[in-house]
């Protein structure tokens, strides 16, 4: 299992310059979304990843299946979870009273993934796509 958190940014592009002076992160890929911001960004820092993107950029508001909606491009942080059963995981999130905030389904990436909500509130994802291993 991996964990790769996934931030959201106001000015993206500046946070990535910041994140490899500051830190020593390095840009894997950075992938600009069509108004100007940045729709996905993956930085390495050794064999650890984080990925962020313009807060807004491409990220649709999303019905839950149960409760409010939940705009997705307004959070300034998210955890995405890499994993190999993600119906398993699921149907064990639900089962435990986890609030599903993003039902399970299949990417045209490729991953399978779904989002919930911790007590705080805080979204974690958690799918089969393997950022650090795609090519």
């Amino acid at each position: 299992m991996n964990i790769y958190p996934a931030l959201r940014y106001r000015d993206a592009r500046s946070a990535i310059d910041w994140l490899c002076e500051a830190f020593g992160f390095e840009e894997r890929a950075v992938h600009a979304a069509d108004d100007g911001g940045i729709a996905h960004a993956e930085l390495m820092l050794g064999t650890g990843m984080v990925m962020l993107g313009s807060a807004g950029a491409g990220v649709p508001p999303v019905q839950p299946v149960h409760g409010d909606p939940v705009d997705f491009s307004a959070l300034p942080f998210t955890i995405y979870v890499a994993i190999e059963d993600v119906d398993r995981h699921h149907d064990h999130a639900r089962a435990a009273g986890a609030r599903i905030v993003r039902d399970l389904e299949d990417t045209d990436y490729g991953s399978r993934e779904y989002s919930a909500l911790d007590p705080e509130g805080n979204v974690w994802s958690f799918g089969t796509y393997h950022p650090a291993a795609a090519e």
